[in-house]
């Protein structure tokens, strides 16, 4: 009776939306109903992360097995699993779009109702159940509505993510010569300032570098500048630093405050290191502001003549006045002083010194 009753399960399966061997695991049509055993139909998962997001898809992978699938094995105008075996599900880990409809985190069942010329995407807010056979349209998250188009033949049912960017990737089902995409977006900012939050909350938020990195990623997006503000000195009431009076200056910048600005950035410099210092005199030198790079070079061995770093800037200045016996000089302690890993950057310039050439072109 046993035998009969799981030849039975087989056959209700097996005759259901995708009939044939390729969707079960024994030959008579059954599927194992109290044993691990491996499936033909065999699991898959693909994630793609948007921004913070994590997108998944689970899924079981039948094979077209010489079969007709589109219309035959997989009927038009029926709902269908859109895989084999148990759901495929669909997990996004924050809220989303799909096709431009909202969708909120969490796992959804993932249907389909092909047709030729359109398709319905449905998220079933049940995701446990097997295939499609209990699905209720009462239990539908969101239905979306897209056109498949002629593709690459898959012979076994692949789901990819393609046409990536940074707020946006289109999921596509690809199986016989078919490709079927939705299109996902995220409100990328609006998460990740959230995550930002939530993190500050915890040890994000115990140090200068925590509330320096969150304002600087709001200045990088100008998005939400004011908090930003107010998180940078937060990050100066935990510990003043070059840093995080650098970024503030910035903010206040964006901001259209320059008197603000240039009172801060002064304190900044104030704080700053021989490295410090250096570094951002040549940031200014490398993106045109030569005038202001060279006026801020000379102060670099004020905060510490024997580092190397300050021979290295007095190598540029010599060098940008064409004294390049005193500029090689200079390049020539800063390679004795330097860290081993950092010499092999430094001694090409000291050969362009030694052949008179202007290190700063």
């Amino acid at each position: 009776m046993r035998k009969v009753w799981k030849f039975a399960l087989g056959l209700v399966v097996g005759l259901g939306v995708l009939a044939g061997n390729a969707g079960a695991q024994f030959k008579n049509g059954s599927q194992p109903t109290e044993l691990n055993i491996p499936r033909v139909s065999q699991r898959g998962t693909v994630s793609q992360r948007i921004g913070l997001t994590d997108i998944t898809i689970t899924y079981h992978r039948p094979a077209v097995g010489g079969r007709e699938i589109w219309g035959k094995t997989v009927p038009y105008g029926k709902v269908w699993r859109a895989g084999a075996n148990e759901n495929t599900t669909i997990t996004v880990s924050s809220d989303v779009s799909v096709e431009g409809k909202p969708l909120a985190a969490g796992t959804y069942g993932l249907h389909t109702i092909p047709d030729k010329d359109q398709w319905t995407v449905i998220f079933s807010k049940n995701s446990t159940s097997w295939g499609s056979f209990s699905y209720d349209e009462k239990e539908d998250a969101l239905r979306v509505n897209v056109k498949p188009h002629a593709a690459e033949s898959f012979e076994v049912l692949t789901y990819v993510f393609d046409d990536i960017k940074p707020d946006s990737a289109t999921a596509v089902l690809r199986w016989e010569k078919l490709a079927v995409p939705f299109h996902v977006s995220v409100d990328v900012k609006a998460v990740v300032l959230q995550s930002i939050r939530n993190e500050l909350r915890s040890v994000g938020g115990f140090s200068w570098g925590g509330y320096d990195e969150a304002a600087q990623w709001c200045l990088d997006n100008n998005y939400n500048l004011e908090e930003a503000l107010k998180w940078e000195d937060t990050s100066i009431q935990n510990e003043a630093r070059f840093e995080n009076y650098e970024t503030k200056s910035r903010i206040l910048d964006a901001m259209g405050r320059k008197e603000d600005s240039a009172k801060v950035l002064s304190a900044a410099l104030d704080k700053a290191n021989a490295i410090q210092l250096y570094s951002y005199a040549r940031g200014l030198q490398r993106q045109g502001n030569a005038k202001r790079a060279f006026e801020l070079y000379p102060q670099v061995p004020q905060k510490d003549r024997n580092h190397w770093i300050s021979h290295l800037a007095l190598a540029r200045i010599s060098s940008n006045t064409g004294d390049f016996t005193a500029a090689a000089k200079e390049m020539t302690e800063a390679i004795n002083g330097a860290p081993e890993t950092t010499k092999p950057f430094l001694q090409p310039l000291l050969k362009r010194l030694e052949a008179k050439d202007d290190i700063n072109k």
